[in-house]
């Protein structure tokens, strides 16, 4: 990648976010300076952001089969259609959530070697591949005197070295790479009620990612079906073209309208989904947390969250206060325009990884 406004090097190593999603990409960078611990009171300020479509055919199992067509996506993105400007090469990457495999471990507290095998030995026993197929990572959430609770994380190696290879190809230095969940979890870290505990619903094109949020991501799950899976189903429901069915889903979604209970009885199916599995998640929280910190919201995110009644509908299944989170309201863009309402939701994990502080990884 070549950028002309701004040297890459200099002494805060800055990095921007890229979310490689089903089809697309998002990236957005922040000022590095703009990002400390008192950062509800100053939002990041806005360097640069864009959006990029490639044939969905250079991805199979989330692997990029197909890296050249990704990578001009990239380069053509960052040459010529940019919003601002992307300054470093340094990019940290989220990968799709329902590409991972993610779970909480309360162990003793063990010394460094044994905590690394005991993670190991749960890997095995939970996720259905060998350990040398896998990047496993994993950060500790709580501890005490005598024991530790720890979030695991591991991803299909072939994922993950086909985006780093994406990386080298495009010329950037891959600093980070993390679930979406957690890119999320830090973007609703700046909401100014991130302190109460909640249920955070990432509606993406192919997947509904749910996680939930006490000061950090404790619990994750994923129901298959997102955004393009409504479009799907109101143009087999109404019998009506791909792009009516987009514009049915975005303008009237299910809002009262002529064709609500037509509507509402297409997308019942993934929504009622939805619904069990936060259901479920719910359930486990409280059995692995107790009721000292109650959940008492919801909050939607993603490109299919800008369906018009989703908020209403998930409040009346769940009975919690359930609220659309825009990705755009935690970051100061008095400098550059935000892009249309209709596309500011599918940025929200691309600016979760732009707030990612470079002092904490370009340790001295």
């Amino acid at each position: 990648m070549k950028t002309t406004k701004t040297p890459n090097f200099y002494h805060d190593k800055p990095l921007f976010g890229m979310e490689i999603g089903h089809g697309s990409m998002k990236v957005m960078q922040v000022a590095a300076d703009t990002l400390s611990s008192s950062v509800k009171q100053r939002k990041p300020r806005l360097i640069g952001y864009g959006f990029a479509a490639f044939d969905t055919a250079s991805q199979k199992d989330g692997v990029i089969t197909q890296p050249e067509i990704v990578a001009k996506a990239a380069l053509d993105l960052f040459r010529q259609n940019l919003v601002g400007d992307i300054t470093t090469k340094r990019v940290a990457i989220a990968i799709p959530a329902y590409r991972t495999f993610t779970r909480s471990l309360r162990l003793p507290n063990l010394k460094s070697k044994e905590l690394n095998e005991a993670i190991q030995l749960e890997a095995e026993q939970y996720i259905p591949l060998a350990l040398n197929e896998l990047c496993l990572d994993y950060e500790i959430i709580r501890q005490t005197n005598d024991s530790l609770e720890l979030f695991m994380a591991a991803t299909p190696r072939n994922i993950v070295d086909s985006y780093l290879d994406l990386a080298r190809i495009v010329g950037l230095e891959t600093v980070l790479i993390e679930p979406t969940l957690g890119a999320l979890g830090r973007l609703f870290s700046l909401d100014s009620q991130s302190d109460v505990p909640a249920i955070i619903i990432n509606l993406g094109s192919v997947s509904s990612d749910i996680s939930i949020f006490d000061r950090q991501v404790l619990v994750t799950g994923t129901v298959q079906g997102g955004g393009e899976d409504f479009t799907q189903s109101i143009k087999e429901k109404l019998d009506v073209s791909l792009r009516e069915a987009a514009l049915i889903k975005t303008r009237y979604g299910l809002r009262v309208s002529k064709k609500q209970s037509e509507i509402k009885e297409a997308l019942s199916p993934i929504l009622q989904e939805i619904v069990k599995e936060i259901r479920r998640m719910v359930r486990y929280y409280g059995e692995r947390y107790g009721a000292d910190r109650a959940l008492e919201q919801v909050i939607t995110m993603g490109g299919g969250a800008n369906m018009p009644g989703l908020d209403e509908y998930l409040t009346e299944a769940l009975h919690l206060a359930v609220r659309h989170s825009d990705p755009w309201q935690y970051i100061d863009t008095k400098r550059l325009p935000p892009p249309d309402m209709s596309d500011r939701p599918m940025y929200s994990s691309a600016a979760g990884l732009s707030l990612v502080n470079p002092g904490e990884i370009f340790k001295p």
